[in-house]
């Protein structure tokens, strides 16, 4: 197994990047024993990866940079990205020192959490071949981290390559993205992600194909799906929701536990992660027994808490996103029966609930709840209080 057969459904990007990956080492091969550097190259300093959600985006890079960074004897005889060296193995765990990721926090990368990446983008690698800076929400850099980083592009140094990840290049400013090789995924086939998750999950065919319909081609998603027995019941208790939502006391009871779930996991990857982070910055900070810290570091774990709750904000707007994205495949299949459409049906095992809603209202009442659904999405964005966007949603699904 390479770094390149994590890529499922992304042939056409993964000979691009091995292509480049092959010429970038002969170019780090070159420069350690001085001889002459390759006068043609398909590598280059900036990429900027777009792709719709579940294409992969973040795996993409991620692979590329450790077939960037791979020390395997055996790759001047083939394509780097073995998978198995210290190389390859620390980039895909994300421990490689001369990798560095930057992902949201909150809403948005702040300059402040850009500045020491920014600095180090400028510095050799300490050990590997390249020095790399991934971003993986590139969509999420606010006016000053955007500029931060166009700065580092536009001069980067020899040795340095920065790797961008957003939903579309749109996403992205115009000076940024001008100044990068643009690389577009493609969402997956349903077939292409079942085939992954019996192959390298173990999966049960029947099981590995429902969890890749059920999430249309979202390679995570569908592993998450097929492989934990938590997050199949979130999403079952999601697509109940529709038939939940009838009077105004359901809409509202809805809306609560909807909002609730989310909070619940946002509480337990803090407790999983909070604790364990505040101790090491402890002892890197050299506190004292009994947890007392020196003189000056106050601010230090200050920042540490601010950056804890961000994420906890995150990750709830995450699971509501998440369940935003259930509702309206739902609500699609819905759809797709009142019309006719020969398109397959994602929620099969939600078959009677979606025969229910599709007899008992229109095509032009389900078009406004998809509507409703995406309001609220966008409501959640302008960060209004998440139980009053959903409680305009399922109040907006109620009426239909």
């Amino acid at each position: 197994m390479t770094v390149w057969d994590d890529l499922v459904g992304q042939e056409k990007v993964s000979e691009q990047l091995a292509a480049a990956a092959r010429d970038a080492d002969a170019f780090v091969t070159a420069a350690a024993s001085e001889g002459p550097l390759p006068e043609a190259s398909s590598m280059t300093h900036a990429w900027l990866f777009t792709g719709p959600p579940g294409a992969g985006v973040p795996r993409t890079a991620r692979a590329f940079a450790a077939a960037l960074q791979c020390v395997s004897p055996d790759r001047a005889l083939g394509v780097p990205g073995c998978g198995f060296c210290d190389g390859c193995h620390t980039a895909l765990l994300g421990t490689h020192a001369d990798v560095s990721t930057v992902t949201a926090v909150g809403a948005e990368i702040l300059v402040k959490d850009m500045r020491d990446t920014v600095r180090k983008s400028f510095t050799s690698p300490a050990n590997g071949r390249w020095q790399i800076i991934l971003v993986e929400d590139a969509e999420r850099l606010n006016e000053k981290s955007a500029n931060a980083v166009l700065k580092a592009v536009e001069e980067p140094a020899p040795r340095t390559v920065w790797m961008l990840c957003a939903p579309s290049i749109e996403d992205v400013l115009p000076t940024i993205r001008s100044r990068c090789r643009h690389l577009n995924l493609r969402t997956p086939s349903v077939d292409a992600v079942a085939d992954m998750l019996v192959r390298r999950e173990g999966i049960e065919p029947p099981v590995a194909a429902a969890a890749a319909r059920a999430t249309q081609g979202h390679v995570d998603r569908a592993r998450r799906l097929a492989t934990d027995q938590a997050a199949r019941d979130r999403r079952a208790a999601v697509l109940k929701l529709p038939l939940r939502v009838e009077d105004v006391g359901g809409a509202l009871r809805a809306a609560q536990e909807l909002v609730d779930a989310a909070a619940e996991d946002a509480k337990q990857l803090a407790e999983d992660m909070d604790g364990k982070e505040a101790e090491e910055l402890k002892a890197a900070l050299g506190a004292a027994q009994g947890g007392r810290l020196p003189r000056g570091t106050a601010g230090v774990m200050k920042e540490l808490e601010d950056k804890q709750k961000r994420r906890r904000t995150r990750t709830q707007r995450d699971s509501l996103d998440l369940a935003l994205t259930d509702l309206t495949t739902f609500y699609r299949d819905v759809l797709a029966l009142q019309l006719g459409s020969r398109v397959a049906i994602a929620n099969a095992d939600a078959q009677d609930a979606l025969d229910r809603l599709a007899h008992s209202s229109s095509p032009e009442a389900t078009l406004r709840r998809i509507e409703a659904i995406a309001a609220c999405g966008e409501a959640l964005d302008r960060n209004v209080p998440p139980l009053l966007a959903v409680e305009a949603m399922t109040m907006a699904l109620r009426s239909g």
